[in-house]
């Protein structure tokens, strides 16, 4: 358990001087113990989950029960730790079993239950305990349905479970009930519901409290998330308690969930309690849940980038049609291109297709520029409008950087207040980094990791400070060199989705060499991208040609 971017000659000009000097330069290098249930907008409804109540001990366990006292007290609630003003307070239930784990969390949300009801994990008992488990208004505790794992230290844990809610009354399910009632003085051990004492709703209701509780991805059209029996189990403990059930389906990480999201950001709990060894560490689940908290989505839904989207962009500078196709017509008519770009990829995958502008803003010159960069840094005036036409338009941003001899760090953050919109990211082109005394078109240039990296590290805490969705960064690649020490890029940070792209041109042959050298040689932890030259290319390839790359692009740029 845990707790808590002059006009547009000079561009163009730079790309006339790189064409006539570089040509085509780049080259390459059953469904078992699993109850479908549906998902009410906050809370599980395990109505019509459920089996009859009847019999599951059987005849000779039924003649080991004593009678069900019958005026109970109600359940009485267990208040949760203090939490930081502002903040909910956040804990995890994780290590050991399924069934330990929904003791914890009886043990967290109840001070005392009247009737607590307890299942071997198996479906006809679980279900027939559900049931009885709602009308009694009682925590549910699981236990191992084969007896030889019931060992003698599982089944005293359990009874210390069990005697830790002070219960009058406890119903068991497929399980021995002479074992359970020599081990309960005093407290009767029943086997049907109808031998359960009448009792009421809790008197203090965990109002305040989510429980978020591991859901199986939904699958096929109309298809709901399914949750297993054990979960059940633990929705039926919390609900007992008065507290709001959010499933969360994928890796534990609510923030990949579009529909947790929106149940978070509104019933916006004063206390959070994760229960599955997914949620934990305690630190991240936090993080994570303070983002889901803003309810802001990306576009194509969720606050994690990938694998949840594939993005399709239009790579270049406004007004400026020899940088890439994104300038090669207005604002409105480029928002148009993107979405027909994107079209063409939706019958390909059933991921959200994302229409995306990749704008070149700090641009490579081939003139030193004022400040001696060799890099022209657009205005963020110029950028704006095209920024906010496409978030209206539900379509994603990169800001793309050419630094010449610029700090990456320090052109990044002259973007700040346009990276700190959800749905803009950022790219590095190590191609235009210019070293000590090298001059522009000379070289293909490159960037040593501990700059990259420094970006990385500023770019993480602005999302995170911002209480941002994942923000994707972006390096450009084509050859290995282009970035010194690769296998040293940082990406342990939860808020950034990293992306390596491959912008090598020519032909088909040439451009699967370089993919593969440029995929094979990267780190863990990245997802990739691939770039298509309409003019380049020889031949470009198709949507569909594009798609069959493995990995799988989750971004593809047009130039």
């Amino acid at each position: 358990m845990q707790t808590a971017q002059d006009d547009s000659r000079g561009a163009g000009a730079a790309y006339r001087d790189r064409a006539r000097r570089w040509g085509r330069g780049r080259r390459g290098y059953g469904r078992r113990g699993t109850l479908a249930c549906a998902w009410l907008a906050a809370a599980i409804t395990l109505a019509g989950c459920a089996g009859g109540a009847g019999g599951a001990g059987g005849a000779d366990a039924a003649s080991t029960v004593t009678s069900a006292v019958s005026s109970p007290p109600a359940p009485v609630t267990r208040a949760l730790p203090a939490r930081p003003a502002g903040s909910p307070a956040v804990l995890v239930l994780d290590g050991g079993t399924q069934a330990s784990q929904a003791a914890q969390l009886a043990r967290r949300v109840f001070a005392s239950a009247p009737v607590v009801v307890v299942a071997a994990q198996a479906p006809a008992p679980v279900q027939a305990a559900l049931a009885a488990a709602r009308t009694a208004h009682a925590p549910l505790l699981l236990t191992s349905a084969s007896a030889r794992a019931r060992t003698a230290a599982v089944i005293a844990a359990l009874v210390a479970a069990v005697r830790g809610l002070h219960p009058r009354a406890v119903l068991v399910a497929g399980l021995p009930a002479a074992e359970f009632a020599a081990r309960l003085p005093g407290v009767s051990v029943v086997t049907t519901a109808s031998q359960l004492p009448t009792t009421g709703a809790t008197d203090s209701p965990q109002r305040g409290l989510a429980v978020l509780v591991p859901a199986t991805p939904a699958t096929g059209a109309g298809a709901r998330a399914a949750i297993t029996l054990a979960v059940a189990a633990l929705a039926q403990t919390a609900r007992a308690a008065g507290a709001t059930v959010i499933p969360v389906t994928g890796t534990g990480d609510p923030r990949g969930d579009p529909r947790a999201i929106t149940a978070l950001a509104r019933y916006r709990p004063r206390d959070v309690v994760a229960v599955g060894d997914e949620f934990a560490p305690v630190a991240r689940l936090t993080q994570r849940v303070d983002v889901a908290l803003t309810g802001i989505q990306l576009p194509g839904g969720g606050q994690v980038m990938f694998p949840g989207r594939r993005l399709v962009a239009l790579y270049g500078h406004p007004g400026t049609p020899g940088l890439g196709a994104l300038g090669e017509q207005d604002l409105t008519q480029s928002v148009t291109r993107a979405r027909q770009m994107a079209a063409l990829y939706r019958p390909l995958s059933p991921l959200p297709t994302v229409p995306t502008f990749e704008i070149i803003a700090t641009v490579a010159e081939a003139s030193p520029e004022p400040d001696g960069t060799y890099s022209y840094q657009t205005p963020l005036d110029d950028l704006r409008p095209w920024v906010e036409r496409a978030t209206a338009a539900g379509m994603y941003v990169v800001l793309d950087l050419q630094p010449g001899r610029a700090s990456l760090l320090t052109q990044a953050q002259a973007y700040q207040s346009l990276l700190e919109l959800p749905n803009v990211g950022l790219a590095l082109d190590p191609e235009w980094k210019l070293q000590p005394g090298q001059r522009p078109l000379r070289q293909i240039g490159h960037v040593d990791i501990s700059e990259v990296n420094s970006v990385v590290g500023w770019l993480a805490a602005l999302t995170q400070r911002r209480r941002l969705p994942q923000k994707l960064l972006v390096l450009h690649q084509f050859q290995l060199q282009m970035i010194r020490a690769e296998s040293r890029l940082d990406t342990s940070h939860d808020d950034l989705a990293i992306l390596i792209h491959m912008d090598g041109q020519g032909t088909p042959g040439e451009k699967e060499a370089t993919w593969d050298a440029v995929t094979g040689a990267a780190p863990r932890g990245v997802s990739f991208g691939w770039k298509n030259f309409l003019v380049k290319d020889h031949p470009m390839l198709t949507p569909a040609q594009t798609m069959t790359k493995v990995p799988t692009p989750v971004m593809i740029s047009y130039q």
